[in-house]
C-alpha cells in the first residue's frame, strides 16, 4: 500500500531507471476520488451494469457526484460493428460513441448524458499503447502488459476522475473473473487500489447461487470457486452480492463469508426483481449504500436532505409500477425479435411512458419476413399501436412497409424509428404519391425512384461506419405540427442519430403535396428528421432514436404520445385525454 500520497507524483513520470510506472494526469490528487470496482464470477449476464448503476444512483442521491465507466475485453474499438444477435443493442452516446448497452442502463438510472470517456475497450487500450510506443513515449523500455498496459487503464480512470470531478468512479468490468481478456483489467484495479491508498476503493464481486431443481436447495460451491479465482489475482472483495432466483439463505451467505473473509453483513442476497427500478430501494434496505460510504470514508460528503428529496421523487415513480394499470398491446416489427436485448432501449422507453400514463404495455414481437399486404391484418389486428424500429439490411423490409400501410389506412397509432422513418416514406411514396418504384438504395442500389438515398456529402466519406450520422444533433421543429405540440411547442430539440440514408431532397415537395408533413429538419440542411401524416390520429416517424434519451422520470414525448394514443384507441368508452394532452402533462419535465 502506498502511504505517501506524494510518492505517486514522484514515480508517475516515464523513466528507464525505475520499476514504478503509473502515468498521472497533471493536477490529479490521489485519494480524492474514490473507486468502486464491480466484477462478476460464475457466469456473465448477472446484471453487473444494473447492480452498478443502482448502487451509483444511491450514492448520487446522497448528494455525491458519480461517474460510471464500462471496461470491455473485446478488441473492437467500439461496439458499432457488433451483431445485435450476439451482443444486444448498440447504444449511441451524444458525442457519437457507439458502445455497450450497459451505458444505456447508466444513463437511464443516473439521468446523465455520458461520453466516450465512460466506455473503454481492450482495442482502445492497446491502440493507445502501441501509438505511444511508436512515438517513443516509453523511452526505449520494452513495453509490457505490466506496467504499461495496466498503466494505460489506470490513466483512463484518472482522466475520467479529472474530467468529471466525481466523488466516486464506478468501474464495471465486463464478462467474468475467469475470462483471459479481463485479467489485465483486474490487475490494473489491484494496482490502482494499491497506489491510491487505504479507504480509496471498494471491490464488489457479483456472483451467482445455483439452485438446481433436481436438488431443491441452493448450492454455493460455484460461487466459492469464482471468488477464489478473484482472490488468487490479488483482489480481496469488500462486498459480495449474491444473485439468485430466490432470496439467498443465511446458511449459504455464511459459507461464502467464511470462504471469502468478507463479513457476513456484507454478503448480500439479491434475488430476481420484477423491475430494475425497484432495485435501488432493495439495496438501500440492505444498507449497501452506507457500507460503501463507510468503506470509502466519505460520510462527511453526504447530504441527507438531498437524499430524502431524491428518494421521495423516486418512490413516487416506483409506486406507480405497483398500481393498477390499463393493458395495451404494442407491436414491434423487426429482424432481431428473438433477442430482446436488441431493443433494450425501446423496451425501457415504453415502460417509462406506460408507468407515467397508468398503462401496462404488452409487447407483441412481429417478424416481418413473410408479411405482405394481404396478410398484414392477421398480424396486426390485435395490437393497439406499432413501432417499426431501426435496423440495417434488406430482410423484412417489404413486410415492414406492408405493416405501415395497414397502420396508416386503419388509423393505428404508429412510431417509426430510423429505418421505420425511411420505410414510412417509401410506403407513402408508393401508395399515396403513386411512385410505385420508390425504394431505398440500401435495399435496391439501382432502383428507378431512389426516394431514400445517401446524400452527396455523405458519399464522400469512406470506410465502414464512417459515413454514418452519429450522436446528438439539433432538430428544427415546424410550428403547429404534432411534433411541435408533443415537445411543448419547442422550436428546437436534440436527439441522437445512427444512420446513413436520408430522404432525397428531390422528392420532398412531392411527398408534402400529397399530405406528408416533415415537421423536423436539420438546421441549414435539407435533411428531414421527423415526419407525420396530418390526417392520422397519431402517425409519426423520426430518423433519430428517441428511445436513447428516455429516462424513468423524464419519458420521451414520442413514446408517451404513442402509448397515450394506444390507450385512447383501446378504451374509447372512457373518454380519456387525447395523446397530445396526455403527453403534455407527463412530459413537462422533458428537456
Amino acid at each position: 500500500m502506498v502511504k505517501d500520497k506524494d510518492l505517486l507524483a514522484s514515480v508517475s513520470g516515464v523513466s528507464a531507471d525505475s520499476e514504478f510506472f503509473s502515468p498521472i494526469p497533471e493536477g490529479y490528487k490521489a485519494g480524492k476520488t474514490k473507486y468502486v470496482f464491480v466484477m462478476g464470477t460464475v457466469m456473465s449476464g448477472l446484471g453487473k451494469g444494473i447492480f452498478s448503476s443502482c448502487l451509483a444512483k444511491l450514492m448520487q442521491d446522497k448528494g455525491l457526484k458519480v461517474a460510471p465507466i464500462k471496461l470491455e475485453g473485446y478488441l473492437n474499438i467500439d461496439s458499432g460493428t457488433l451483431n445485435p444477435f450476439r451482443h444486444g443493442e448498440v447504444f449511441v452516446l451524444d458525442d457519437g460513441m457507439e458502445c455497450d448497452m450497459d451505458l444505456g442502463t447508466y444513463e437511464r438510472m443516473l439521468d446523465q448524458d455520458l461520453s466516450k470517456a465512460n466506455f473503454c475497450t481492450s482495442g482502445q487500450i492497446f491502440s493507445s499503447v502501441l501509438n505511444k510506443e511508436r512515438h517513443g513515449d516509453y523511452l526505449g523500455r520494452d513495453v509490457q502488459m505490466i506496467p504499461h498496459v495496466t498503466g494505460e487503464v489506470k490513466l483512463r480512470l484518472r482522466h475520467l476522475a479529472m474530467q468529471t470531478g466525481a466523488d466516486i468512479i464506478f468501474v464495471e468490468i465486463g464478462g467474468t473473473v475467469g475470462d483471459l481478456e479481463n485479467a489485465y483489467f483486474i490487475e490494473a484495479m489491484r494496482e490502482l487500489a494499491y497506489e491510491e491508498g487505504t479507504q480509496s476503493s471498494c471491490f464488489v464481486a457479483l456472483t451467482y447461487i445455483l439452485e438446481p431443481k433436481t436438488l431443491g436447495e441452493q448450492k454455493s460451491k460455484a460461487a466459492q470457486l469464482g471468488i477464489k479465482q478473484l482472490m488468487q489475482l490479488g483482489v480481496q472483495p469488500d462486498i459480495i452480492a449474491c444473485r439468485a432466483s430466490n432470496p439467498v439463505t443465511d446458511t449459504v451467505r455464511q459459507k461464502i463469508s467464511v470462504y471469502s473473509n468478507v463479513p457476513f453483513e456484507r454478503v448480500m442476497s439479491l434475488p430476481d426483481s420484477a423491475s430494475i427500478y425497484t432495485i435501488p430501494a432493495m439495496l438501500r434496505d440492505k444498507g449497501l449504500d452506507f457500507e460503501v460510504a463507510r468503506l470509502l470514508k466519505i460520510e462527511d460528503r453526504i447530504s441527507l436532505r438531498h437524499e430524502r428529496k431524491c428518494c421521495a421523487k423516486w418512490s413516487d415513480f416506483t409506486d406507480k409500477i405497483e398500481a393498477p394499470r390499463r393493458d395495451v398491446t404494442i407491436g414491434i416489427t423487426g429482424k432481431y425479435t428473438s433477442v430482446r436485448d436488441s431493443y433494450a432501449s425501446i423496451i425501457n422507453a415504453l415502460e417509462h411512458a406506460a408507468i407515467h400514463l397508468g398503462a401496462n404495455v404488452n409487447i407483441k414481437w412481429i417478424e416481418t419476413t413473410d408479411i405482405t399486404d394481404s396478410n398484414a391484418a392477421d398480424h396486426l389486428a390485435d395490437v393497439d399501436g406499432i413501432i417499426v424500429p431501426g435496423g440495417f439490411g434488406t430482410r423484412g423490409a417489404e413486410g415492414k412497409i406492408a405493416c405501415i400501410k395497414y397502420t396508416r389506412e386503419n388509423n393505428l397509432p404508429y412510431l417509426g424509428i430510423c429505418f421505420g422513418f425511411q420505410m414510412a416514406v417509401l410506403e407513402f411514396a408508393r401508395n399515396v404519391c403513386g411512385l410505385k418504384n420508390a425504394n431505398s438504395t440500401e435495399i435496391e442500389p439501382d432502383c428507378a425512384e431512389p426516394v431514400i438515398d445517401t446524400l452527396p456529402e455523405q458519399k464522400k466519406i469512406e470506410g465502414l461506419g464512417g459515413n454514418m450520422r452519429l450522436g446528438g444533433r439539433d432538430i428544427e421543429i415546424k410550428p403547429d405540427t404534432l411534433a411541435w405540440r408533443l415537445f411543448g411547442k419547442a422550436d428546437t430539440l436534440r436527439m441522437r442519430f445512427r444512420h446513413r440514408y436520408e430522404v432525397d431532397p428531390r422528392y420532398i415537395e412531392t411527398l408534402e403535396k400529397a399530405g406528408m408533413v416533415f415537421s423536423g429538419k436539420a438546421p441549414e440542411y435539407p435533411i428531414m428528421q421527423i415526419l407525420e401524416v396530418r390526417s392520422h390520429p397519431f402517425f409519426i416517424g423520426t430518423q433519430a432514436h428517441p428511445c436513447l434519451t428516455s429516462r424513468p422520470l423524464r419519458p420521451h414525448p414520442m413514446f408517451v404520445g404513442l402509448v397515450a394514443a394506444a390507450v385512447q384507441k383501446r378504451y374509447p368508452e372512457e373518454n380519456l385525454p387525447d395523446c397530445i394532452a396526455a403527453a403534455t402533462k407527463v412530459c413537462s419535465q422533458y428537456r
